[in-house]
């Protein structure tokens, strides 16, 4: 049984819906949230009344919802759930509802909470694309985001009728885990949503690559891309324009990321490269495969007469993380490398990191303990942040995407250094 001290400590969430084909998806926005431990308040807009009704968010929220200004009176509603909140995400967003949040108005409670608001706000848009293109909702977009609001980039697909194109609104487990990782980062910032990264591009790898023996077997490892694409989810909350290059990832595409899939450790490096042409940040996240075969097999492999397995021979693979570090596509780039490590006769986790920091040459190498299979497909991680200049940083076990912000501090702050003339 729920006390009324657990009731407090819950984070609050208002999640506006506005009057869209999409807002059905936003029932499983809010069962995510709930399912979370948030306490949630829907204020759907009249329009959204139309597409889903008020009992169905009552009955997913566990609480009265209303879309007017003029429900219980008494306890100001307008004003009060803005003050309240920790957290306002509106999905679906349309474009009404973003160019009267650009422009101060409020003619019903969404738009009064979101003119109250002083907790961060994220908004997933959906619309046609035609709207979403059109030069008024590009500058009510920009407007927010100046202003520190969290405005997620559509995604492309297929819309209503038989349109397709950009403006479906973003899947919705992408959604919660964005809005998620703001609120986390506005807390350890106590209320402050940083857009320390706006303006910036940076690069983010994720996955594992596979390295083919022939049409069915592979050298592989155990990496999900689950701490890539929180990283690159993180650094668009941030502001950042962001180029995701995923290796064998099998997960949602992060909203408002360019992803680039891959399989083979060739295939990152040339993809990795390209992008890092142009990008202040390059995060190597991926766990790239030392090794391939030195030869492939146009057909299946088979077993011996004998049932012997045949012998396999192994050329070392293009050290992706040292070739960025040792030449650097812009002046000030940061790059930041992982290290998958365990402990042996030889030294400790720590031990084996540091030399591989000093071997690499990259700013900052993230360190996992990956003994006894720790880390790889979890949603939780603990790391130490080694920085080439012996700054060492501990994170405890947490979200991936706490993590992934702690990172993004690190690296803020190397251009911070850069900028003012301290040495790298």
């Amino acid at each position: 049984m729920s006390t009324e001290a657990d009731a407090v400590a819950r984070p609050r969430v208002v999640l506006g819906v506005s009057g869209g084909i999409a807002a059905y998806k936003a029932c499983e926005v809010l069962r995510r949230l709930t399912e979370s431990g948030h306490d949630v308040t829907v204020v759907p807009t009249a329009a959204a009344l139309e597409f889903v009704g008020a009992p169905t968010w009552a009955a997913l929220s566990g609480k009265p919802v209303s879309s007017e200004v003029w429900a219980d009176v008494h306890q100001v509603p307008h004003v009060r759930l803005g003050q309240e909140a920790d957290l306002v995400l509106v999905a679906p967003a349309t474009a009404d509802l973003m160019a009267k949040a650009a422009h101060g108005l409020a003619d019903d409670l969404l738009t009064n909470t979101l003119l109250t608001a002083r907790c961060p706000v994220v908004l997933a848009p959906a619309m046609h694309t035609e709207m979403w293109e059109h030069a008024a909702t590009q500058a009510n977009v920009a407007t927010l985001r100046d202003r520190g609001v969290v405005v997620l980039e559509p995604a492309s697909g297929r819309l209503t009728g038989k349109d397709t194109g950009k403006g479906r609104l973003p899947d919705p487990l992408e959604i919660v885990e964005t809005a998620l990782g703001v609120l986390a980062h506005a807390r350890r910032h106590e209320g402050g949503l940083s857009q320390d990264l706006a303006g910036r591009k940076v690069v983010v790898s994720a996955g594992g690559t596979r390295e083919y023996l022939d049409p069915v077997r592979f050298l592989g490892n155990r990496s999900s891309g689950l701490q890539g694409v929180a990283l690159a989810r993180a650094a668009v909350t941030r502001g950042a324009e962001v180029t995701l290059v995923a290796a064998n990832v099998a997960l949602p595409d992060p909203a408002g990321v360019h992803v680039v899939r891959v399989e083979t450790t060739a295939e990152l490096r040339t993809e990795v490269l390209a992008a890092a042409a142009h990008a202040d940040a390059v995060v190597m996240a991926a766990a790239p495969a030392d090794f391939r075969p030195a030869a492939h097999s146009d057909s299946k492999i088979k077993k011996g007469d004998d049932g012997s397995a045949p012998p396999l021979e192994l050329v070392q693979n293009p050290d992706i993380l040292a070739e960025l570090s040792r030449e650097r596509a812009l002046p000030g780039q940061v790059v930041v490398g992982f290290a998958a490590e365990t402990g042996d006769a030889t030294g400790s986790v720590l031990d084996h990191a540091r030399a591989k920091l000093a071997r690499k040459g990259c700013d900052l190498l993230v360190v996992n303990d990956v003994s006894q299979g720790k880390v790889f497909g979890s949603p939780d991680n603990e790391a130490v942040v080694l920085g080439s200049d012996g700054t060492t940083t501990s994170v405890p076990l947490g979200s991936k995407s706490v993590l992934a912000h702690v990172i993004w501090d690190r690296v803020a702050s190397r251009w911070l250094s850069t900028a003012s003339g301290t040495p790298r």
